[in-house]
């Protein structure tokens, strides 16, 4: 694959490297170089296989795979690679005979009675490194140290022992046809043109003369297929899609669970609701046996098979039956002669037709009286075959199937035919290489085929793989009306609908992909669910796609379901909605009188679909949803809230929910007021930190604008500030020295009073984080009051304290005591004296001594001072030119 080379030798692989020598500008020529030997010890490989890495070794009776893959260069590496091959051959040639004992294989020449044969074993993965076999690397070549150290991974070990019943001599038991096939598909189409690609799978085939066997080595090392061959077999061949296998006188063509393996490999959705694939546990089968006279070998490449037979060759065994028939009739005439010539008549007697019927040469001296065959007129003839398309083998095994779906539809045989035809589509569409596009779009109709035919089988099961329907009638291209359609019939030769039907439809339903159904449809879903599955009405009534159903016909199989058994929550709520939409008032209160609010939204919880349709960008209110932001606004937003905390809807797509519900109404806001309180409420009952954070973000920005533009329309919120401040932890109380900044004279409404109110318990609490919302600020002017607060409440959680005091004496110096008195505490109490006290002072020096709120501050400054401070650092800190008077009883209390 990558150019390299591998030699197979008695004790040792050699890989050379395809090289490109430069002997001229003119001339240059391709080459191998030596670049690696693989030492083995203990071992003799009979057959070697090389590909991307891999190696696969074969002796008679087992098999060896391991990869070559990269590593740094280690001490250890190093004294591996400083072994020399005389060493090594050494080394093995003491070591066999105990390696052979240790598994239980005993050299002939000691044991002259009996012969001991070892035990089946099987060694996947990392067990693999306990099979005995060594191998040890030694780089040669100019450029070997430029593709850098190398170990071996042990991949697999299979050993197998001789089996008296399969039907072939001790002596002919051996292992064949090693094998590593690699499987790409199209991710790996881009790379392979630039460079050597990874391929998606490996594979490794080996076979007996009458069993075969494939291992899957990428990722999972694992047992894909085991083949059963009706007869000996000389050869077999792995290809993408089948295994080719010659007897003495057959082609036989076998089915492959490659693309089973690589589709898994290949796509994450396989084995989901989504996309399916047949199991590559599945038996194998036979396709095709051809017979042919002489087959000695097979060669397949892409669609064509090669085939080399002797057509006149008898083999030793016919020639050894024949030289034995011969004697036996020489023989048999010889005796009946003497018998006659004394008078004695053999067909008279049974005992002598019993004793003239056996055979009186040994084995011994028929077969070494055998002669062998002249080489006079031996003809060697060459086959050349073009393998079936897999569009028309498909087709031939769907026709095939037919006959198992007439006279049982749902039997394995017929499901398993459908299977191997839609793994041979399957095969065909991730091989890589290039395709016609016609040719291709053929295939991928195919392949939609088999998959609803597959779907058909599995929705008519009751048995666990039912649920095989959903993922199958998904790839096939069907809508939901065709699917139905397409079982509706077969319910007509069958015993009502199957269980993959419904699981089917009701997820379908449940996931809100199916389109829209027409009124005729949507009631015959009705009738489906209320004969087999009523208590999936419900769900059934409130999807989207059942808009066009008859409201009365729904009415009737709920009322049906209703007086089956107590009622319940969800279907009261579907009673009410249904009541809805046929305007019917009187009912919609009664069903919605039935339980209190809280069981209510526990309805909702289980039945999202009351309330909205769509999910992501499209997200439409019900007629339910509706009614109550009219009537009952509390409970809508209740719902909401828990949909959301219950993983039934995302945040995005609530606030899509209630800019819908808000739409046509009379609120022109970017958020309208039921989105803010859904918000508020929400930050109380949710525990997610991001989800929290990103609530904060969006609250204070609400806030900032409203305070910012006041252009509210009046509709009142559900929560006021002070419910908010006593039931979120995330809402604090508001500072002393924040009420004094905002008071009531400020020329705010009372909306806008509660607005900022909210802001100010936000900043006053614990959880918000000022640094995130400081690129809000700069819409928000602190010019008055409110915007003053909101500034200084924001440089104070971020620590800028002297900052904040400027602010405050610059703007409202009667909230510098209550800000000092809260915030100029622990770690901040030395500003009173060392930033207050000097911007108090420098004020009155230049405002002069009458100003009543900063003599206030002072005196209240001077009281914190003379408490702190000893006599003489309080000294200090007085001005010169102050009244000594007026400094004097604070002195005295400090010195006391």
């Amino acid at each position: 694959m990558n150019s390299d080379l591998l030699v197979g030798c008695a004790k040792s692989l050699v890989i050379f490297s395809l090289k490109r020598q430069t002997l001229s500008e003119q001339l240059s020529v391709l080459d191998f170089e030596r670049v690696l030997i693989l030492h083995i010890q203990g071992w003799s490989p009979s057959q070697v296989a090389f590909c991307a890495g891999y190696v696969a070794l074969q002796t008679e009776l087992e098999v060896l795979v391991v990869k070559l893959t990269p590593q740094q260069k280690s001490s250890q590496a190093a004294e591996q690679h400083a072994l020399l091959p005389e060493d090594i051959m050494t080394e093995t040639s003491l070591d066999e005979d105990a390696e052979m004992k240790k598994d239980g294989f005993s050299p002939l020449h000691e044991q002259e009675d009996f012969f001991l044969f070892p035990k089946h074993q099987e060694m996947l993965g990392n067990e693999a490194q306990e099979c005995g076999i060594s191998l040890v690397l030694e780089w040669t070549g100019m450029e070997a140290e430029s593709r850098g150290d190398m170990s071996v991974v042990y991949i697999l070990f299979r050993r197998f022992a001789p089996d008296f019943f399969q039907g072939c001599s001790v002596e002919e038991t051996h292992l064949h046809s090693l094998q590593l096939h690699p499987m790409f598909t199209d991710k790996q189409e881009e790379a392979s043109v630039s460079k050597v690609g990874e391929p998606t799978c490996m594979f490794v085939f080996f076979s007996l003369p009458n069993t075969g066997y494939m291992y899957s080595l990428k990722d999972t090392v694992e047992l894909v297929s085991t083949y059963q061959y009706p007869e000996k077999a000389h050869q077999a061949v792995l290809s993408d899609q089948f295994l080719y296998v010659i007897t003495r006188n057959a082609l036989q063509c076998f089915t492959v669970r490659c693309s089973a393996v690589a589709a898994r490999l290949d796509d994450p959705y396989i084995d989901t609701t989504m996309k399916a694939c047949p199991p590559f546990t599945m038996d194998v089968c036979a396709l095709r046996i051809q017979l042919f006279i002489g087959l000695k070998f097979l060669c397949q490449d892409g669609n064509h098979i090669v085939l080399l037979t002797a057509a006149d060759v008898d083999s030793k065994e016919d020639m050894e039956r024949s030289a034995r028939k011969n004697t036996e009739s020489r023989e048999h005439r010889t005796l009946t002669g003497i018998l006659v010539a004394v008078g004695l008549e053999p067909s008279s007697t049974p005992t002598l037709e019993s004793l003239l019927s056996r055979s009186f040469l040994s084995r011994k001296t028929s077969i070494s009286k055998s002669t062998e065959p002249t080489d006079s007129g031996h003809g060697w003839n060459l086959y050349v075959i073009s393998s079936v398309s897999a569009l028309q083998l498909y087709r031939e095994i769907v026709e095939y199937s037919k006959r198992y779906e007439q006279s049982s539809p749902s039997s394995q045989s017929c499901i398993h035919l459908l299977s191997e035809g839609h793994l041979l589509l399957r095969t065909a569409l991730l091989m890589r290489r290039d395709c016609d596009p016609a040719e291709r779009a053929q295939l991928q109709q195919a392949f939609q085929e088999s998959c609803a035919q597959l779907g058909d089988c599995f929705s008519r099961f009751d048995k666990k793989d039912c649920h095989l329907a959903l993922p199958y009638y998904k790839m096939s291209g069907l809508t939901v009306t065709d699917v139905i359609k397409r079982n509706v019939s077969m319910s007509s030769f069958s015993n009502g609908y199957g269980k993959g039907f419904l699981f089917f439809l009701k997820h379908s339903i449940y996931e809100e992909t199916m389109e829209e159904l027409s009124k005729d449809m949507a009631d015959k879903v009705l009738e489906i669910f209320s004969a087999a599955e009523p208590a999936q009405l419900p769900h059934v009534v409130t999807s989207p796609s059942m808009l066009k159903a008859d409201p009365d016909s729904a009415m009737t199989h709920l009322r049906q379901l209703e007086a089956s058994g107590a009622p319940s929550i969800t279907l009261s709520l579907c009673i009410a909605s249904l009541a809805l939409r046929k305007g019917d008032l009187h009912t919609y209160r009664q069903q919605m009188d039935l339980h209190a609010e809280m069981l209510q939204v526990y309805g909702f919880i289980e039945v999202p679909k009351l309330l909205l349709h769509g999910r992501g960008k499209a997200v439409l209110p019900t007629i339910l949803a509706q009614h109550l932001h009219d009537t009952r606004e509390g409970l809508l937003v209740a719902a909401v809230i828990a949909l959301h905390e219950n993983s039934k809807i995302r945040l995005e797509e609530a606030d899509l929910f209630f800019q819908e519900l808000c739409k046509d109404g009379v609120e022109v806001e970017s958020s309208p007021q039921l989105l803010v309180d859904f918000w508020e409420a929400l930050l109380v009952a949710s525990s997610h930190e991001s989800i929290i954070q990103e609530l904060l973000f969006r609250l204070t920005s609400v806030y900032i604008d409203r305070i910012t533009h006041r252009d509210r329309s009046g509709v009142k919120a559900l929560k006021t500030a002070e419910d908010l401040i006593n039931s979120c932890s995330h809402y604090g109380m508001l500072y002393p020295w924040v009420s004094i900044l905002t008071p009531v004279q400020f020329n705010i409404t009372h909306d806008h009073q509660e607005d900022l109110h909210k802001l100010q318990s936000l900043l006053c609490g614990p959880t918000l984080e000022v640094s995130s919302i400081l690129p809000l600020l700069e819409q928000l002017s602190d010019s008055d009051g409110n915007g003053l607060s909101v500034h200084v409440l924001c440089a104070t959680k971020l620590g800028q304290h002297e900052s904040s005091i400027d602010r405050l004496l610059d703007r409202c110096p009667q909230a510098i005591i209550s800000y000092a008195n809260h915030e100029l505490q622990n770690d901040k109490l030395p500003l009173w004296w060392q930033k207050l006290f000097p911007e108090v002072c420098d004020r009155m020096r230049k405002t002069g001594n009458d100003n009543a709120v900063l003599l206030s501050a002072l005196k209240e400054t001077l009281v914190v001072a003379a408490k702190e401070l000893n006599p003489l650092e309080f000294l200090e800190l007085l001005p010169d030119d102050g009244t000594a008077h007026f400094f004097l009883p604070h002195l005295l209390e400090c010195s006391q």
